[in-house]
């Protein structure tokens, strides 16, 4: 089975350069996970008749999303965090409200496992979000995979707006303590990791120079400059079954690029 995930930074604008259904004709994944879709399901004009498609649009137009195309039919769909995860955290304490509001979690279940895509909140320049990520959001979504994995092994994937380690990023010194590499943020990975969740690209590849975002300033694709933020993790029982994890950084039309696990499931 191979799963790509893919932060397209609106699936509109990538398709409008003709750059989204040629990279799925031409790599055909089984299972393919999208964040910051930036769009309803119906403003989509997106045509890939071999794939189930199933949603989690942000109520704000053009912002945040997720959604998964599947070529199988999936025995359920969750959209968003269980309420009675949710509940257990003061969302209003940093003014976010309802976490669900911004489809930024979709599963599907299978006979042997559940996919999970994400979109986490970034932490903001000004780091007003920091708190929400470290208390809330970070804490919730790894209850959420773990209440899964009681129940069947869980792969989740998506932007998760951190680089863990100093490997996943190009200038690491340079950016201590801000947005996507403050301690808090790279905590929330480490505890996923202490929970036996997976980064499935470490399994085979260490060392940095390996990323997956850039940003649109001073070329810094061209040069490199990059982050390691998008990940794809599986439950630890499923380590073994693990046949490749790559990162396609020849693939554009987003300032992120695609993800790939080739899993035998």
């Amino acid at each position: 089975m191979k799963i790509i995930s893919w932060n397209v930074n609106g699936i509109r604008a990538v398709h409008k350069k003709d750059l989204f259904v040629p990279f799925v004709e031409k790599y055909k994944p089984d299972l393919l996970c999208l964040q910051e879709t930036k769009a309803q399901e119906y403003q989509s004009e997106v045509d890939l008749p071999e794939y189930e498609e199933y949603w989690n649009s942000a109520e704000r137009k053009g912002y945040s999303g997720t959604a998964i195309f599947t070529k199988e039919k999936p025995l359920s769909i969750l959209l968003g965090l269980p309420e009675k995860i949710t509940k257990k955290y003061d969302w209003n304490e940093n003014g976010y409200g309802d976490p669900n509001t911004e489809g930024r979690v979709t599963t599907l279940e299978y006979n042997d496992f559940y996919i999970v895509t994400v979109y986490t909140p970034n932490a903001k320049d000004d780091l007003s979000r920091l708190s929400l990520r470290h208390k809330q959001w970070d804490p919730a979504f790894l209850a959420y995979v773990k209440e899964l994995d009681k129940k069947k092994p869980v792969i989740f994937c998506g932007d998760l707006n951190v680089a863990h380690t100093e490997d996943d990023l190009a200038r690491p010194k340079d950016n201590i303590g801000k947005k996507g590499f403050t301690n808090e943020e790279r905590e929330g990975i480490q505890k996923m990791i202490d929970e036996n969740f997976v980064d499935t690209f470490r399994i085979f590849t260490k060392g940095n120079g390996y990323y997956t975002w850039w940003s649109h300033f001073a070329n810094a694709r061209e040069r490199n400059i990059g982050w390691r933020i998008d990940y794809i993790f599986v439950s630890k029982r499923l380590e073994g079954k693990v046949k490749k994890a790559l990162i396609h950084k020849d693939v554009f039309g987003s300032d992120h690029c695609p993800v790939e696990l080739d899993i035998s499931i």
